[in-house]
């Protein structure tokens, strides 16, 4: 996560939270930019994804607030377990949760979705 002066310790740890949750419920790595993109925002956040240490199989969640942005990038393998509906549902969630003020409860509920659309299920074998 970046720009973390924007949030309290208590925010942080909340969406470290939801991060580490996710990543444990579906074995995607995800990551969180908040902030002003460094010129056009997609091609910015795809720079920041393709710098993560996994990007291949990492989804990267970036808001400007100010701009009032969202852009979700996933990686290659990340893709092959998250599509692109489960994704635009994800952010549509963040944002109706953005536009009613609550950037933290956006994040984490949206960082949650994606990793529960992401999720494989569970295998049941037949007797």
């Amino acid at each position: 996560m970046a720009a973390g002066e924007t949030f309290s310790d208590a925010q942080r740890s909340e969406i470290d939270r939801a991060i580490r949750d996710a990543e444990t419920l579906c074995r995607i790595e995800f990551s969180v930019y908040v902030g002003r993109a460094d010129g056009e925002t997609r091609p910015f956040a795809e720079r920041l994804h393709a710098r993560l240490s996994a990007p291949s199989r990492s989804v990267l969640v970036m808001v400007d607030p100010a701009a009032r942005i969202l852009e979700i990038v996933t990686g290659a393998d990340a893709a092959r377990s998250l599509d692109d509906a489960e994704v635009k549902l994800a952010a549509l969630t963040m944002q109706t949760e953005f536009a009613s003020g609550d950037l933290v409860g956006g994040i984490t509920r949206g960082v949650r979705q994606l990793a529960d659309h992401a999720r494989r299920p569970e295998m049941r074998h037949g007797s």
